[in-house]
């Protein structure tokens, strides 16, 4: 499909999926915090987007929902299935480094994470 105005298009298909024109922000990005209901200007600021392109991504996302949805769905898919791979291939490699002493002075910054974890569990 050829577009009749001399407008750039702003939301092209790359290998990543959907993405905004001249950046590596994907649809799927901007998706997710849309959903949970951030004001598109808080949107924008995060990812230094352009009045036009938030305006643009979040268009097409309105026009283009269920197809936009649909492709959505199998990204998420395929990343869970790369992240389980990824966790198999290396479950004994990160054993390996997990049974590691700290670095030498690093001890108490250990200290502090294992009390922040044990403070944030017993909130839970």
């Amino acid at each position: 499909m050829t577009s009749v105005s001399n407008e750039p298009t702003l939301i092209i298909r790359t290998e990543r999926g959907l993405t905004i024109a001249g950046t590596r922000i994907t649809l799927y990005d901007v998706m997710d915090y849309a959903t949970a209901g951030y004001p598109p200007k808080f949107i924008q600021g995060l990812f230094d987007l352009t009045h036009e392109q938030i305006n643009a991504a979040l268009a097409y996302i309105e026009v283009n929902r269920v197809e936009v949805e649909a492709e959505y769905q199998q990204v998420l898919k395929e990343a869970e299935a790369l992240q389980q791979y990824y966790e198999e291939q290396n479950r004994e490699r990160v054993a390996r480094i997990a049974e590691q002493p700290p670095k030498p002075g690093t001890e108490a910054a250990w200290e502090k994470l294992r009390a922040a974890k044990a403070k944030r569990a017993t909130k839970a």
